[in-house]
């Protein structure tokens, strides 16, 4: 075969050992090298995961089996505000030309947060169009319709404060979006990509020694991912919330860890291998609000649509950031960060809040602390900053996935690819064999 006819080799990219420049590395030789560092990394004292919107993002065939991030999230709410809208001006057009009883063009019930004819043009008025960089940018969206309420609502003119109270509306209505988003999709009708890729990554995450402190989770999140692939994995997590039957915020329970009593009668404990600390950082669709004394948070499931304490990118989230319960949230995220030897790993996080940003950049000035980003390397914003920074306690990797169409810096690829293998993995794989193949039938039971 004549060399012109060799497909290339797919490679991927490392920023490492201080060089600003990304390393080209092919998929069929280098890996484990690589692997082999971020194993060393995972065996530092303290290891922290950073977990971001990507991480609950999986397209599989062109199609979203999990949430899609920002963007996508974006184009869907603006788009389908401005198709509707011209689709009922299509409608009175045909309602003028052919009288009463034209045929409805839409064919199917418009979604709750739709935005209607008069909230479009409020924020036309307000030289805000869904065409723009909205359409892009969910985030700004928000930002933006946050910042008109709050000048109106402080105005002296009373024509403003109707114009805060529509505003309002048209906020709820994005929110009602962001909601619907995180519990509707391919993963609540019985499509489990997502839900496995979380059960994969816990797998490969809790298998420490005992010796090391149990590794941490956070995340930016509000799905319930991370919850649902521990339940079925059995392994028990510390998320902040004490009790059974009403589970209540408090931070205590993070000072908590999980033994086993190995000697009853010399008190002889040993930790547990499998155990996790969960901290979501901008809250959670299982969060709800009551008037309980010291302890109003609630961690409520089913999850019914009345929680409101997710923090939505909005440009108050720093603010939000500073109360209850998110103030002790972040602090345990600077708490365990800027502990000596300690290594956090980001995926799926593209440094866009600046509240967590200011964090790992405190975190930076340990001698012992380490970072690896998994992003594409030459993206732009608090990503090139660091790459330019040329650290060599910083590794971004990212590029092109192993296969065509995928990613070295998705989610998927860093569990399947670059997260250290574990012997055990094996027993596990059996272990699972064993319970699908030897349950009882419930046919053969009856």
């Amino acid at each position: 075969m004549a060399d012109e006819d060799v497909a290339p080799q797919r490679q991927f990219q490392i920023v490492r050992n201080g060089d600003s420049t990304p390393a080209n590395i092919d998929w069929s030789q280098g890996v484990e090298t690589v692997q082999k560092g971020i194993a060393d990394a995972l065996n530092a004292r303290n290891v922290a995961f950073l977990l971001g919107a990507g991480c609950s993002s999986l397209r599989v065939d062109g199609e979203e089996r999990g949430i899609s991030t920002m963007q996508p999230l974006a184009e869907i709410f603006c788009n389908t505000t401005t198709q509707a809208l011209a689709a009922a001006q299509q409608r009175a057009e045909d309602e003028d030309l052919l009288g009463e009883g034209s045929t409805d063009v839409l064919p199917v019930e418009p979604p709750d947060w739709l935005l209607t004819k008069e909230e479009v043009a409020i924020l036309q008025e307000a030289g805000v169009e869904l065409e723009d960089e909205y359409a892009r940018n969910l985030e700004r969206l928000m930002e933006v319709l946050h910042s008109l309420r709050f000048v109106s609502q402080r105005s002296a003119k009373s024509s403003h404060w109707a114009r805060a109270k529509d505003l309002t509306e048209v906020i709820n209505k994005v929110q009602a979006f962001l909601w619907e988003r995180c519990t509707d999709g391919a993963f609540a009708q019985g499509d489990t990509s997502v839900r496995d890729l979380y059960e994969k990554f816990y797998r490969k995450l809790v298998l420490r020694d005992r010796s090391l402190p149990r590794p941490w989770v956070f995340t930016t999140n509000y799905d319930l991912f991370n919850e649902t692939a521990m339940d079925r994995l059995g392994i028990p997590y510390a998320n902040g919330f004490s009790g059974i039957i009403e589970r209540r915020f408090n931070p205590s329970t993070f000072r908590y860890a999980l033994a086993e009593q190995l000697d009853l009668s010399n008190r002889k404990w040993s930790a547990v291998d499998a155990f996790v600390y969960l901290c979501k950082l901008h809250g959670s669709i299982s969060w709800t609000e009551d008037d309980h004394g010291l302890f109003p948070i609630r961690e409520k499931w089913p999850a019914d649509g009345s929680a409101k304490m997710m923090i939505f990118p909005t440009p108050a989230k720093q603010n939000s950031s500073l109360g209850s319960p998110y103030a002790d949230l972040f602090r345990e995220f600077q708490s365990r960060i800027v502990r000596e030897q300690s290594v956090l790993v980001t995926s799926g996080y593209g440094f866009g809040d600046e509240h967590l940003n200011n964090i790992i950049y405190q975190a930076l000035t340990i001698p012992t602390f380490r970072l690896i980003i998994f992003a594409s390397p030459d993206a732009p914003g608090e990503i090139a900053k660091l790459r330019a920074l040329g650290d060599p306690r910083i590794w971004i990797i990212g590029g092109d996935g192993p296969e065509p169409g995928t990613r070295a810096h998705y989610f998927d690829t860093m569990v399947d690819r670059f997260m250290p293998q574990r012997p055990s993995e094996r027993i596990d794989d059996a272990v699972r064999k064993v319970m699908k193949e030897l349950a009882p039938d419930k046919d053969d039971t009856e």
